[in-house]
């Protein structure tokens, strides 16, 4: 089945709202983005949210936008940094790509799209010559294990390859690092609040000047 990858537009809000929804029944109302924060992309940086279709029907969205990360304070919640889904910190010359969200329609997983999500967040990275791609991992697999282990005993797990976790492990394995957790980074029972600060760094970045 055919997949194209495009830059958000216009008619795409209303579908990606409700891909939203879909995906992520246990987040935060405050926390999901909907059709005007998409509408508002389309004017803000369309370039930098990409749409999967398969055959016109909106099957997965990466979102995100330009930022000058400051790694020396690194803490920050996702509500904070996606400015409840408006992207006012939006920095047209930000040396990183900071990734809200790539999320992909449950009956379309599987596919390889999820790959090409990242793909076209890495490119575009490389295209535009910046530092690379920083995001807040979720842990959805962690709640079943916390019983039986502190979070920060999970990550080790997972990055040692020992535990799969759906989301992180995807990361991982797609070339992220992980430099950091995020306590209550995200209002989302599937994860227990917790994210990991993942980093994908552009080999092909060249300093400025």
């Amino acid at each position: 089945m055919p997949v194209s990858i495009v830059n958000v537009r216009p008619e795409h809000a209303a579908g990606l709202e409700e891909l939203q929804r879909i995906c992520f029944p246990t987040l935060g109302y405050n926390e999901r983005m909907r059709e005007e924060h998409f509408l508002h992309h389309c004017q803000l940086f369309p370039e930098g949210e990409f749409v999967a279709l398969v055959d016109g029907v909106i099957v997965g969205l990466g979102s995100g936008f330009f930022s000058d990360f400051d790694f020396e304070h690194p803490n920050h919640t996702f509500n904070e940094m996606m400015d409840g889904g408006w992207y006012s910190h939006h920095n047209p010359n930000g040396e990183w790509y900071y990734g809200t969200d790539i999320s992909v329609h449950p009956e379309y997983r599987g596919l390889g799209i999820g790959k090409l999500l990242y793909d076209a967040r890495k490119d575009l990275s490389v295209r535009a010559n910046r530092r690379g791609i920083v995001a807040g991992g979720v842990l959805p697999g962690y709640p079943r294990l916390r019983g039986e282990m502190s979070v920060h005993e999970y990550v080790e797990k997972v990055i040692a390859g020992e535990v799969w976790d759906s989301t992180l492990s995807f990361q991982l394995k797609n070339g992220f690092v992980v430099r950091g957790m995020l306590e209550n980074y995200i209002e989302d029972s599937a994860s227990d609040n917790w994210a990991t600060l993942i980093v994908w760094e552009n080999p092909q970045y060249r300093i400025h000047g």
